[in-house]
């Protein structure tokens, strides 16, 4: 039962990871006028948000890609040497890349100031989580290093629970664009953190892990 349930966790990720990977495809292109873009034309001169974009569209799915394989207790025990290469690979994309990227793009987040503060606050949890996460294995703190990569990785799935969220409201709302961007903002990653959080904290008072 415990190995269908991770396989069908694993194969929901996998199939919305495929969905991420469509949705960015498109922006190759480097057209300043393919999808999301298009309603960022008061913002797209600004070269500054335009690089964070770019880095930030190109790097997550590879964060989204690496971060997937580091729960997997196959490649763990089997291929534990994939696992850290996967794994300096998402620490390295997060720290240096996208991670910042993302805070630039929150800062000219559209929906006004509460949906760039949920932006930057994401982005801002979202580095200090993977720095703890590196820190602690550096450390060999193995437990601390798990719960701050369950933490970050909560957060990278937000590129994925935001869209849901937005196709949801959408669907049985028909709020107003600015509405509904206002929402996702906060839907995106504030629910999966909360998830994580009681998971993390279950797994102490049940398992001392």
């Amino acid at each position: 039962m415990k190995a269908a349930i991770s396989w069908i966790g694993y194969a929901t990720l996998a199939f919305f990871s495929l969905l991420m990977l469509r949705i960015t495809i498109p922006y190759f292109q480097l057209d300043d006028h393919v999808a999301f873009l298009r309603i960022k034309q008061a913002v797209i001169g600004n070269q500054v948000w335009k690089t964070a974009f770019y880095l930030h569209v190109f790097t997550s799915m590879m964060a989204l890609i690496a971060g997937f394989t580091q729960f997997s207790h196959n490649i763990l025990r089997r291929r534990a040497q994939l696992h850290r290469w996967m794994g300096k690979l998402y620490v390295a994309v997060i720290l240096l890349i996208s991670g910042p990227a993302g805070f630039v793009m929150g800062l000219y987040a559209n929906g006004g100031w509460l949906s760039q503060l949920s932006f930057t606050l994401l982005a801002v949890f979202w580095w200090g989580f993977t720095w703890q996460a590196y820190r602690q294995i550096l450390a060999g703190n193995i437990r601390l290093h798990q719960q701050m990569m369950w933490r970050s990785y909560a957060l990278t799935l937000s590129a994925i629970t935001l869209r849901v969220w937005k196709y949801l409201l959408v669907w049985a709302f028909r709020p107003q664009p600015m509405d509904v961007y206002m929402l996702v903002a906060w839907l995106g990653w504030v629910p999966n953190l909360l998830l994580v959080e009681g998971w993390i904290r279950w797994r102490m008072s049940h398992r001392g892990a």
